[in-house]
């Protein structure tokens, strides 16, 4: 008998013992596959939102690696557009700035070194409205929502008329080929960012009739 009663034990705990890995199988499986479902459904929120901008392949691209911050979130999804565009700036202005300390060589003629000054110039005002607008954004709530949206649009199609207003001053000045690719290549891929940027709060604003 008792042979018996421990082999009946024995066999008990085995059933549990599967019966708990299967179970615990399962959870995980369930958890795997919900989280690929968010991460699809994040993924092709991006896609989606960037089909609205005039230039979606780089809105992808750029954003589509934020996607688990962003999930579906449009304001997370604004604010991630202008700190990319931020950076961008950021990063042309320092290049732009490097440029303008090579004169020599035949590199740029007077003209265009003043060209390149002006230049400098509205890119730090690009740059300093899209903190504004990163700021803002960031403190937007209920009672200021539209007045802080207009804002927030204003300063972001200023920073987009500083970066064409840069690319024109070159027009017609005697500078170096290479250099002046290297500015107007810079400078439209900033554009195109802040394109995007300003589609997406427009949309983020478009959806909105209350508190974000």
């Amino acid at each position: 008998m008792e042979g018996s009663y421990l082999s009946f034990a024995h066999a008990l705990v085995v059933t549990l013992l599967i019966l708990l890995v299967f179970s615990t199988n399962n959870t995980v499986s369930s958890s795997i596959a919900t989280s690929n479902l968010d991460g699809k459904t994040d993924i092709e929120y991006i896609r989606t939102s960037c089909s609205s901008t005039v230039y979606p392949r780089l809105c992808y691209r750029s954003l589509s690696v934020y996607a688990s911050d962003i999930k579906t979130d449009p304001k997370v999804l604004a604010t991630t557009a202008l700190n990319i565009t931020l950076k961008a700036t950021k990063s042309t202005s320092k290049m732009l700035i490097k440029l303008s300390k090579v004169q020599g060589g035949g590199l740029m003629s007077k003209e265009a070194a003043a060209a390149m000054a002006d230049c400098i110039e509205v890119i730090g005002d690009s740059i300093d409205e899209l903190q504004d607008s990163i700021e803002e954004l960031g403190h937007i709530g209920n009672s200021n929502f539209w007045l802080t949206m207009s804002d927030i649009q204003t300063w972001v199609s200023a920073a987009l008329t500083d970066e064409d207003t840069c690319m024109d001053g070159f027009k017609g000045k005697a500078m170096n080929v290479r250099v002046k690719t290297l500015i107007r290549r810079h400078t439209i891929r900033v554009a195109h960012y802040t394109s995007n940027a300003l589609a997406l709060i427009n949309r983020y604003a478009s959806k909105n009739l209350g508190y974000p």
